[in-house]
């Protein structure tokens, strides 16, 4: 035991984990709060890591075990083409605590916590900045893959009969079954409800539509607390963002391309050329401006891989509409 937990440790702390090796890390660091050998036995693995990894590790003042983030500017043990890794596989810090009570939190980056946005919970809160991607190992051991520019806000244990986070952004949700558990994730006025499956949701502030997309298993799409569609494997409901009283879309999708944005694959189905030069911003951090008010609400179907580049991807989308494009100092113009 002693040997496995060294080299998990040792494989986050180097940022080449597998899913599975990051899986049983944290099902080791949840077990802590039951099992006293274990904690023990943990304390004593971090205290030969630290050893000869002293900038990654420490136990703050309130006996606190604390991983910092693979990749973070202060780390200089991990080389540049680490860094690349970071879309699948930067992580929460992992916390938790080394003396009696055994409690697990997971913070931000920068090790403090969320302030509390609720009076009856405090939430934490994941965020991704432009060009960024998270993995998220939420309390119930629900997997989240956040996309750029995106924030999820939960609690640092569930509790109740359901579990309930808040999402900006995008995210790809394998949710740990529980029956009596639902899980209920809240974008703006659409909320959508599972017990145990993997779907994806774009719910960008700034983007004209909330697409819900299922890949395995049941999702129940609300608005405004008005059930509006049930759907399985293969499908996905589109809602607008701003206008409550507009036509739901129901439509199929491939089930490859739901969460393809994982690998690169940028697909865009029938979206506004408005929204998927705001995505385009997001996804490589550069500013592109629209200089031609009448293709913003010209809908397009399209897809890049995101290995392209930012200029050649928004040069496709100007020979789609007869536009041109200028590089004008790190900023494109479409006009």
């Amino acid at each position: 035991m002693e040997e496995r937990l060294n080299y998990l440790f040792l494989q986050y702390l180097n940022n080449t984990s597998s899913r599975k090796e990051l899986e049983e890390l944290f099902e080791y660091i949840r077990k802590t709060k039951t099992d006293d050998d274990l904690r023990v036995l943990i304390r004593k693995v971090y205290d030969e890591i630290k050893k000869t990894h002293p900038s990654l590790t420490y136990v703050d003042g309130f006996g606190n075990l604390v991983f910092n983030e693979p990749g973070r500017p202060a780390t200089n043990l991990f080389p540049a083409r680490l860094k690349r890794k970071r879309l699948i596989r930067v992580l929460p810090i992992a916390i938790f605590v080394l003396g009696a009570a055994g409690a697990f939190w997971i913070f931000r980056g920068t090790g403090t916590k969320e302030p509390a946005i609720t009076s009856v919970q405090s939430l934490t809160k994941k965020f991704t900045e432009r060009k960024e991607q998270r993995y998220l190992l939420l309390p119930d051991s629900t997997q989240v893959w956040l996309n750029a520019a995106s924030s999820l806000e939960f609690p640092d244990k569930f509790k109740g009969d359901k579990r309930e986070v808040f999402l900006t952004g995008e995210a790809f949700f394998d949710v740990k079954h529980a029956d009596n558990s639902p899980f209920l994730i809240h974008t703006k006025n659409v909320t959508t409800t599972v017990v145990g499956t993997a779907f994806n949701i774009r719910a960008y502030p700034d983007q004209k539509m909330i697409t819900v997309s299922v890949s395995r298993g049941k999702v129940k799409v609300s608005r405004n607390d008005q059930l509006i569609a049930t759907l399985t494997k293969g499908q996905q409901v589109k809602v607008n963002n701003t206008k409550d009283k507009d036509p739901v879309i129901e439509e199929g999708v491939a089930v490859e391309k739901i969460n393809s944005w994982q690998q690169g694959d940028l697909s865009y189905d029938d979206m506004t050329f408005e929204d998927i030069v705001k995505d385009l911003q997001n996804v490589f951090n550069v500013e592109i401006k629209i200089e031609d008010p009448a293709i913003r609400q010209l809908s397009i179907t399209t897809s890049f891989n995101r290995d392209i580049g930012a200029q050649k991807a928004v040069a496709i989308l100007c020979r789609f509409t007869k536009r041109q494009l200028v590089n004008k100092n790190g900023t494109l113009i479409i006009k």
